[in-house]
């Protein structure tokens, strides 16, 4: 994190000695003691001192995401307050081991803050060291970071969490990105960021989502230097759920799929895949849209004697080449044999219709035994690696 050094005056506290009357022993060197008696050397008072250290004492363009050090030779007893000009109180956590406040989101742009640090001796006597200091100006070139997912959605167990930013963030500063992008799952599940390229970066968990887990991310860039004279936009939170566990498994050599619920068989479906001109992937994916009715169209892209254009129901995308699970009334005779699709994963009308009304955005499939491998990136493949490797893409 940036912050800009500097140090303000430090107060000195000293505990008082009174000059009343001395009433001390005669052993003490007091005035009833022995003439000549060498007296005893007085404790040194006691100091404390506190100093705000950054950002400087009035200075100015200090960065929206700035935190304020201090110096305190009793930190347990020493408090910071941040206000704006208003008298408004600035929200944050009082790292007292660091001796650092840290506002809980950016500062306004082109503002004058007040820091108040005060600590506390041993006597009970106050010290305080007052400063102020000027964000900088609203900046002008920004990079905004936006969620696939929303608030209270609900999808399957998964589903990787996806942030993606209008401009590419340059490799120096993702490590900072990572950091200030924090994730809470409940119960708690170890996870990690993974960058597929300059202007996305995913989370997966460790092993699929907990079913019924709680899930919420915040992305907290506004301020925040992104490089080549950037900052970002604005911050992020997204609060969803995860639901019941559907899982599918597509086994070529029985020309299957079993699907599970919460760890229970609840159908076994026929299928047929692709053929051998046109196998299907082998890999781990995840439903990524669902259309109850659509057409698909190769025309355009294979010619009219390979393209075809057809009326499609209850399809689900696994990838963006193309590959789907629908219904294919015309190949149910084939279903469960022999493979005669362009790719698609093919199930009966009655099937696709029964499958479609279960599944949801994020249910994993895997489809195993073809004669093509999946290649990452080819959909949300982040099942599609082990988690040692996953943990290669993170900048952390």
């Amino acid at each position: 994190m940036t912050t800009v050094g500097l140090i303000a005056g430090a107060v000195l506290l000293a505990s008082g000695c009174g000059r009343g009357d001395d009433k001390s022993p005669s052993w003490q060197g007091g005035p009833e003691g022995a003439a000549g008696a060498s007296a005893t050397p007085s404790p040194a008072p006691t100091l404390s001192t506190v100093s705000v250290v950054s950002p400087k004492a009035d200075e100015t363009g200090v960065l929206a995401i700035a935190d304020v050090k201090y110096e305190s030779e009793d930190p347990d007893n020493t408090s910071v307050s941040v206000t704006d000009p208003d008298g408004k109180e600035v929200k944050g956590t009082l790292d007292k081991d660091d001796k650092v406040f840290k506002p809980a989101k950016a500062l306004d742009y082109d503002t004058k803050y007040t820091v108040t640090v005060t600590g506390t001796v041993a006597e009970g006597k106050n010290g305080t060291a007052t400063s102020t200091f000027t964000t900088m100006k609203k900046p002008s070139k920004v990079i905004r970071a936006t969620s696939f997912l929303g608030d209270n959605q609900t999808v399957g167990v998964g589903m990787p969490l996806i942030v993606r930013f209008n401009r590419s963030i340059p490799e120096g500063y993702r490590d900072d990105v990572e950091r200030r992008m924090t994730v809470t799952a409940t119960p708690a599940q170890e996870g990690t960021w993974h960058w597929t390229s300059p202007t996305e970066v995913h989370y997966r968990p460790k092993v699929f989502w907990k079913a019924y887990s709680k899930v919420f991310y915040r992305v907290q860039l506004a301020g925040v230097p992104l490089g080549n004279g950037y900052y970002g936009r604005t911050d992020m939170t997204v609060d969803l759920k995860i639901g019941r566990a559907l899982v599918m498994t597509v086994s070529n050599k029985s020309k299957k799929m079993t699907v599970k619920q919460d760890g229970k068989v609840i159908k076994t479906i026929p299928v047929s895949l692709g053929k051998p001109s046109t196998p299907s992937s082998s890999g781990t994916m995840v439903v990524m849209e669902k259309k109850e009715h659509t057409v698909f169209d190769t025309l355009d892209e294979l010619g009219p004697e390979k393209g075809y254009k057809l009326p499609i129901d209850y399809a689900q995308r696994i990838t963006w080449s193309g590959q789907f699970i629908h219904a294919a009334p015309w190949s149910e005779g084939k279903q469960g044999k022999v493979n005669v699709s362009h790719g698609c994963v093919n199930v009966s009308e009655a099937m696709g219709k029964w499958l479609f009304g279960r599944t949801m955005m994020g249910d994993p499939i895997t489809v195993s035994g073809t004669e093509e491998k999946l290649k990452n990136g080819n959909g949300w493949t982040d099942w599609n690696m082990s988690y040692e490797q996953y943990k290669k893409g993170s900048y952390l």
